[in-house]
């Protein structure tokens, strides 16, 4: 979803931009399983939804939705197709992710190499590396976005003899109060990690803007979606 609330998605290869008020009646043909009052609803005219439909299966090449006729006294009804389920799932799970992005790290990478014997995989990021379990879907070379919420994320003053390998150390540039919690965020040289810690953690460890620390978290911790399922 793009600074407008906009939703880009790839159906059958093929991308389409859905703009809210599109996604708006989408999502209440569904729920009222009327294109007109769901057009009412949205404070749009029938036929301004009847182009919105149209232009939709026209620049997919698809059947957005299904009319069922109604008997001589009317009755009719419309649902969305299998695609148009499908359209309307994939909007719904980006908007969830937007939703959820103001607390999760957004890293950039490609995967640059697996193991399959340890069921391993590496991504990169300049001189940044990730370790996390093998996804069979995913090959060398594809471009990850790897997800971590700040929860996730911990802090040390010292490199422990740990077993978790996604440890970098980093300097402390920035400290902020939320909802009685620290928002750290650490530079490790490739970019920026934040994370959440409680006052008292904060104090315990004598955190401090400049303070050099370890960040880590678990491979386990990590979400990844393949960069060319979300912008192509």
């Amino acid at each position: 979803m793009d600074a407008e609330g906009a939703y880009k998605i790839n159906i059958n290869n093929k991308v389409y931009v859905i703009d809210k008020k599109k996604y708006e009646i989408i999502n209440k043909i569904n729920i009222l399983g009327s294109i007109s009052c769901a057009a009412k609803s949205s404070g749009v005219s029938y036929r301004t939804a009847l182009n919105y439909i149209e232009k939709i299966e026209n620049e997919l090449d698809i059947k957005l939705v299904k009319t069922k006729k109604g008997g001589k006294g009317g009755g009719g009804s419309t649902e969305l197709s299998r695609e148009g389920k499908t359209i309307l799932k994939k909007c719904k799970i980006i908007s969830a992710v937007m939703e959820l992005s103001s607390g999760i790290n957004e890293i950039k990478t490609t995967i640059s190499s697996i193991d399959e014997e340890k069921k391993i995989m590496t991504l990169e990021k300049n001189d940044f590396k990730i370790f996390l379990p093998l996804n069979e879907n995913y090959n060398v070379g594809d471009e990850i976005l790897a997800l971590i919420k700040y929860d996730n994320i911990f802090i040390l003053l010292n490199k422990c003899e740990i077993s978790v390998r996604n440890i970098f150390k980093g300097e402390i540039v920035e400290m902020r109060v939320k909802n009685e919690m620290f928002r750290i965020s650490v530079d490790i040289g490739s970019f920026v990690l934040r994370c959440d810690i409680t006052k008292p953690a904060s104090e315990e460890l004598g955190l401090s803007l400049g303070k050099n620390v370890y960040i880590g978290f678990k491979a386990t911790s990590i979400a990844t979606l393949k960069e060319n399922r979300i912008n192509k």
